[in-house]
């Protein structure tokens, strides 16, 4: 069975789409700053698609079925819109890691950054925590056996 224009049509916008967007259009490039920052663009992605088209009778006016080997004429077409607006930077380094937004509006990404930033914070001061107290209780055994 041939192919049908319309998938012609279709194909052709969905490989355009598909080399126009890719991983690196929403997650840029890191670039390293001279002071030792990684610098990750992050930016946001929407896009549509539509396709159409129809079949005319050769006979104005006359409605008749198509036979199997009659090709009947064939308009149609496709669209695409991509919209890519920046979100933020990701700067890794001095051992932190923070989102800088570019709008306050994208508060929901932001407050993750954010809490993800407060829950390693949290978790090296734990960390921090037992290795003192374990420091301590090897002090307190050190000074009971000299006694």
């Amino acid at each position: 069975m041939t192919e049908h224009p319309i998938e012609g049509l279709m194909k052709t916008t969905m490989n355009s789409l598909k080399e126009m967007v890719d991983v690196n259009t929403i997650i840029g490039d890191p670039v390293q700053s001279p002071d030792g920052l990684v610098i990750i663009p992050v930016s946001k992605i929407s896009f549509g698609f539509a396709a159409g088209g129809s079949e005319f009778n050769k006979i104005n006016g006359v409605k008749e079925q198509a036979t199997i080997e009659e090709k009947l004429p064939f308009g149609g077409g496709s669209g695409a819109g991509v919209s890519v607006q920046p979100v933020g930077f990701i700067v890794v380094g001095n051992d932190q890691i923070k989102l800088m937004t570019v709008d306050e509006g994208n508060t929901a990404l932001s407050s993750l950054f954010d809490f993800m930033s407060k829950v390693t914070d949290n978790i090296q001061e734990v960390m921090k925590k037992d290795k003192t107290n374990n420091q301590n209780e090897s002090i307190k055994i050190d000074d009971t056996c000299t006694h």
